[in-house]
């Protein structure tokens, strides 16, 4: 199927120009990455700027610690507005991008940006869009590592990933909860025990179900 064509079905913002839509068919290639990949290394050059198609990819920043931070997520429909924006100042970008479920992509050159961002406004606006909507995300994320209490924070936590990947049964260990969140293995093993005593979540083996809405 053209690329045209799958991004009409995605990306609603970009579809609403054919002459775009044809543009980014002659310039980019779809690739497909598998789960675990990292797709955007902290402190290299972007190469290309992803087009989120199927999948989810999250992205993390590491804290004065030297912990990955979960800031938040690339859904099918978007990109990453870091690395659009490393890309547009060609500086090295700061965050890290992990394949969380597989992912088919479209890749732009970032060659291409420039005659992207002058020829077709639908572009900007589509980028206009994704730094809000991000920017949004990325504040409530901090809001909820800054300033909730620890079980708080793992609840939001459980609930933003029940409601991105559309389940009641989250399958992470403790200790990749506890990577993502800058805590330890024991402090989320201890919260999330009370969590089910709560009866908020019940606990098997790297099984979390949500009971809470």
């Amino acid at each position: 199927m053209p690329v045209s064509n799958i991004l009409k079905n995605v990306f609603p913002q970009l579809a609403s120009s054919k002459a775009l839509l044809q543009e980014i068919e002659s310039i980019s290639i779809i690739q497909e990455f598998n789960k675990d990949t990292i797709i955007l290394k902290e402190d290299s050059y972007v190469k290309v700027i992803p087009l989120l198609m199927s999948g989810l990819i999250k992205i993390y920043k590491e804290d004065e610690s030297g912990n990955e931070v979960l800031l938040y997520y690339i859904e099918p429909g978007e990109s990453c507005i870091m690395s659009i924006m490393a890309a547009e100042k060609d500086e090295k970008i700061t965050v890290k991008g992990v394949v969380e479920e597989d992912v088919l992509l479209v890749l732009i050159p970032i060659a291409k940006l420039t005659q992207l961002r002058k020829n077709f406004p639908q572009w900007n606006i589509f980028v206009y869009e994704l730094f809000n909507g991000k920017f949004e995300e990325v504040i409530d994320m901090i809001k909820i590592l800054t300033f909730s209490n620890k079980e708080k924070r793992l609840e939001e936590y459980l609930l933003k990933e029940a409601s991105i990947k559309n389940t009641t049964e989250i399958k992470h260990s403790h200790q990749e909860i506890a990577k993502e969140l800058g805590s330890s293995r024991e402090v989320i093993s201890r919260l999330l025990k009370k969590l089910e005593n709560d009866g908020k979540i019940e606990l098997s083996q790297r099984l979390i179900k949500i009971l809470i809405k």
